[in-house]
């Protein structure tokens, strides 16, 4: 019995699968993290850009040519 427990303890073939199943689960949530910042950072930028645009478009409605 303790021959058998040792050889389970001394056993790592599944922790290499474990690691590579971690490094890949933070892997994927670096890029979760990253595609939303940059999807919020995104989506300022075309607001801010869409803003301006209105103005323009206001203002040159406005505009009467002489």
């Amino acid at each position: 019995m303790t021959k058998l427990f040792s050889r389970f303890l001394k056993d790592e073939s599944g922790a290499t699968a474990i690691e590579y199943g971690l490094i890949a689960a933070l892997i994927s949530v670096a890029l979760i993290a990253g595609a939303t910042s940059l999807g919020n950072t995104l989506n300022t930028t075309f607001t801010g850009l869409s803003t301006k645009m209105n103005a323009a478009q206001t203002v040159s409605n406005g505009y009467k040519a002489p």
